[in-house]
């Protein structure tokens, strides 16, 4: 039995690109500018209850990393895609990512209080403001999705494969109910994290691939890799920063019981897992060209980011 699925193979306005495609590339500022407008122009106007606009708007509009959607449009024009083609893919993720996060937060869940140095959406707003909030963010995703042009079927099945794949990897986190041949600890660990936090990091580059016109699968290996690496990279820091450093209550998944590459193999082979993921990773992009290369530096950065 095995949780992980493969969804059939499109873009959004996404062609390869020609001309376009060997203009200068965007910086990252430049990138994070056009994700928040983006994601601004998704909630502008939406037709709900004012509460929960404001409590879509404070969960989605918090100035968040925006790594998901970043991976997206990175992915996208490594492969020789557009920037506007993108953005519809990068934001569906993104949603996704803004929904986990305030479900994750909830009293069933993980009981936080704190989330990007504010209160979480149920302190703010209440907790059920925040349960709708997030199924109306995890909704504003599939939407997004249908600006994505002659891709968007593609594209809203990849973004929903990777929303069940996270749903299962926080149930096998919080309740179990691991396939049968899973049975040690580190690959029940893996497994968790592939689906909880690497299936919507896969999806950012999948959804970047058919934003170029490009094999969705293209990426497959190499979001696998940054996936495992990101989540492996949270570990060690949930373990060595402080709230003020993270934005979040660190320790919280060791008090809880849970598990993770610290409390299994130490920090000083989780470190050297993360080294091998960057590895992996890196060699996944090697047949690349140097539009390739801010993707190259991304992974450089998460496997040594400090919050």
């Amino acid at each position: 039995m095995s949780y992980m699925h493969t969804t059939p193979n499109t873009s959004p306005d996404a062609r390869p690109a020609s001309d376009d495609s060997r203009s200068p590339l965007p910086s990252d500022d430049s990138i994070r500018d056009r994700i928040e407008s983006s994601l601004e122009s998704s909630v502008k106007g939406l037709d709900v209850a004012p509460e929960l606009d404001r409590a879509v708007r404070y969960a989605l509009l918090n100035g968040g990393k925006r790594i998901r959607p970043m991976i997206a449009a990175r992915a996208c024009l490594a492969l020789g895609g557009t920037l506007d083609a993108a953005m519809p893919g990068a934001c569906a993720v993104e949603c996704v990512h803004a929904f986990s996060l305030v479900h994750d937060d909830l009293p069933a869940l993980d009981d936080d209080d704190v989330r990007r140095g504010r209160p979480t959406v149920h302190r703010a707003f209440g907790e059920s403001l925040a349960i709708l909030a997030g199924d109306a963010l995890q909704t504003l995703s599939i939407e997004v999705t249908a600006r994505a042009g002659e891709s968007s079927g593609r594209t809203a099945a990849v973004v929903a494969e990777a929303t069940r794949e996270m749903i299962v990897g926080q149930v096998l986190d919080t309740d179990g109910g691991f396939p049968a041949e899973v049975v040690e600890p580190i690959d029940r660990l893996r497994l968790i994290h592939r689906l909880k936090t690497g299936a919507l990091i896969k999806a950012s580059c999948r959804v970047g691939a058919l934003a170029a016109g490009a094999p969705m699968d293209r990426l497959d290996r190499f979001g696998d890799a940054i996936g495992l690496m990101f989540q492996v990279v949270d570990d060690v820091l949930d373990e060595t920063r402080t709230v003020e450093e993270l934005g979040k209550t660190p320790g919280k998944d060791r008090e809880a019981g849970k598990l993770t590459f610290p409390s299994l193999i130490g920090l000083e082979a989780s470190q050297r897992e993360i080294e091998r993921l960057e590895h992996e990773a890196m060699d996944d992009l090697a047949a690349l060209d140097d539009r390739a290369t801010p993707l190259r530096e991304l992974v450089h950065h998460l496997a040594r980011r400090t919050h």
